[in-house]
């Protein structure tokens, strides 16, 4: 028998009602048990998702960019900042997904981010998918250079992911994509520190910067 039963019977007022054969109701109050809902409820559940709005994420580059809680993605075109600007030993990455139907994206270096007159561009990497090529080129006070455009194979397909590693080196650029070395870009212009931009248009999804 449970003890609060127990307890019960040996009350005198009780017990003298039982020896009277009279009917006994017996109340108890339930004792709340503050913690009970602790013990019941992990303490690591998962809050409801928060939309953030006019969010901003700050990628490595340094740039402030707008971003989907559930899925970041910077928005193209874009033009972002480099800390520092480039040096020997110092890597740009960019990771995002061709269009479905794409003509051409770009990715290019710069030095700074003015329009009128245009800043220089160290390298800008452009990938035609109607050639299938991957064009290489420069531009410095409005002049473009000598494009350059062999490659072993065209590594961009549609609606697919894609890595792109610039490798900043003493006398060049080498580029890297989805972990494939493609080519080599010699530097046309030597203030490596100048060049702190980039800039991505085109048909493509950036998915991460760094």
């Amino acid at each position: 028998m449970a003890r609060w039963a127990l307890a019960a019977l040996n009350n005198p007022g009780i017990k003298r009602k039982l020896s009277c054969g009279q009917k006994v109701s017996l109340h108890f109050k339930k004792k709340k048990d503050k913690n009970l809902l602790s013990r019941l409820v992990p303490s690591d559940v998962e809050k409801p998702h928060q939309k953030l709005d006019d969010g901003h994420l700050n990628n490595s580059l340094g740039s402030p960019v707008q971003a989907d809680v559930y899925f970041p993605r910077l928005i193209v075109p874009f033009c972002g900042h480099i800390k520092g600007g480039m040096r020997p030993g110092k890597k740009v990455l960019v990771m995002g997904i061709v269009d479905l139907n794409p003509e051409s994206f770009a990715i290019s270096l710069t030095c700074g981010d003015s329009e009128d007159p245009p800043a220089d561009v160290a390298i800008e990497l452009k990938a035609v998918f109607t050639d299938r090529q991957l064009l290489r080129n420069s531009c410095i006070s409005g002049e473009r250079g000598e494009e350059q455009s062999a490659i072993p194979y065209f590594p961009f397909i549609p609606d697919q992911p894609f890595r792109v590693e610039i490798l900043c080196e003493h006398p060049r650029f080498r580029v890297f994509v989805d972990g494939h070395q493609l080519f080599d870009f010699y530097h046309r212009i030597q203030t490596l520190s100048a060049i702190d931009t980039i800039k991505i248009n085109g048909d493509l999804q950036i998915t991460k910067l760094g």
